[in-house]
């Protein structure tokens, strides 16, 4: 799915030289478009010593653990979510598991890991902006 995200844009121009200001600026855009999508969002970069998630979110009843990865430019062969390694899954796993202890949640609550790809094409001021549920290990 290609958004147009104009005010991100200058946003994106503002901040464009450093890595963690991209993940920042990704990470944003897929929170807003997780929320477009009926999404509602829970948390934002929950850390541990072992891993991080980017978005935890919930939608009819299923939390949904998000694992953003983007792209200052969109090159094919170069796929951000190519970057989402099984080890990397792994961590999230982990993490999503601390999580749902801490949080109280019951062993039955169903739970998955999403993947969620940015490309940015500067030139064209759009975000192309691919979503992958459920991603096994």
């Amino acid at each position: 799915m290609v958004v147009n995200m104009l005010i991100w844009w200058y946003f994106a121009k503002m901040i464009k030289n450093k890595t963690s200001e991209l993940g920042f600026l990704a990470e944003n855009l897929a929170a807003r478009y997780l929320e477009k999508k009926g999404y509602t969002i829970l948390d934002l970069n929950y850390r541990k010593p072992w891993g991080e998630i980017d978005i935890i979110a919930s939608k009819e009843g299923i939390l949904v653990f998000v694992e953003v990865k983007a792209n200052r430019k969109i090159i094919a062969g170069f796929e951000p979510e190519l970057r989402a390694t099984s080890s990397k899954i792994v961590k999230v796993v982990r993490t999503a598991r601390t999580y749902l202890a801490a949080k109280g949640y019951s062993p039955e609550q169903e739970w998955q890991i999403d993947v969620i790809s940015i490309g940015l094409d500067e030139p064209r001021e759009v975000a192309k902006i691919r979503h992958f549920k459920n991603i096994d290990v």
